[in-house]
């Protein structure tokens, strides 16, 4: 299992700020522009801006918040790694960010997203199996200078029953998960779940119950019609006889 490395760095465009009121801060938002701060090292902290326009593009990206990147600031360049953004309840536009430098030979700790490979080269999952994943992200520590970007798990091979572990993924140097004392599991190649589907009665027993009940109905409707009739001509053969002795 290998990991990669960071290889592309976004750069921005940032403007000090001189703002001290909160009307200040909302008269530069409603310009096209988001406060923040950048502050870590020996450095005080600095009030900033940038433009809301290039901020979604930094928030659109993958990864973002484990990506390093390089803001220009008065001509001198910076490298930062995004640590919170905040957004409007009501419109969902971000209204402040907080950047954290990057001092070298400091260890950071950041979470690192997990990318699964090859999904088509494992038996376990071409026989049905289910790619299980435990974590999405790992938490690492990592130095200020060697942040890997992602970690890559190769699925080629893998059968069902193969748990991937922190241990199975060769990390850069000095970096170590947060988690200590033990191997924790990453993901796995489950066996496929079957799920059964009751039983449906058979149509020609349905059938055959519907026209049971009808030749029933219709048997029960037949007897009272004969019942019926009988009844009439006794009737018929009383009043007869009543008609005859008066006679």
């Amino acid at each position: 299992m290998s990991v990669k490395n960071q290889l592309f760095m976004s750069s921005i465009q940032a403007t000090i700020r001189d703002t001290k009121t909160k009307g200040q801060v909302n008269d530069l938002r409603s310009k096209g522009n988001v406060p923040g701060i950048v502050y870590g090292g020996e450095e005080p902290n600095e009030k900033i801006s940038i433009t809301t326009k290039e901020l979604k593009n930094l928030i659109n990206k993958k990864n973002f918040l484990s990506n390093v990147i390089s803001i220009n600031l008065d001509g001198k360049e910076q490298k930062v790694l995004t640590r919170s953004i905040a957004f409007d309840s009501i419109t969902d536009e971000p209204i402040h960010f907080d950047l954290m430098r990057i001092v070298k030979g400091r260890k950071i700790i950041l979470e690192i997203p997990v990318k699964f490979i090859n999904n088509d080269l494992s038996p376990g999952l071409k026989r049905g199996g289910v790619l299980n994943i435990v974590r999405r992200k790992v938490e690492l520590r990592c130095p200020a200078e060697n942040i890997p970007n992602e970690l890559v798990v190769d699925l080629e091979g893998l059968d069902i029953g193969t748990s991937i572990k922190i241990s199975s993924i060769n990390l850069p140097e000095n970096v170590t998960p947060t988690i200590q004392g033990r191997d924790f599991v990453i993901a796995t190649v489950a066996a496929p779940t079957v799920v059964k589907e009751p039983e449906k009665p058979a149509e020609g027993a349905e059938g055959e119950t519907a026209e049971g009940a009808e030749a029933a109905a219709t048997e029960g409707g037949e007897k009272t019609s004969t019942e019926g009739e009988k009844a009439e001509d006794d009737k018929s053969k009383e009043e007869d006889k009543s008609s005859s002795d008066k006679k």
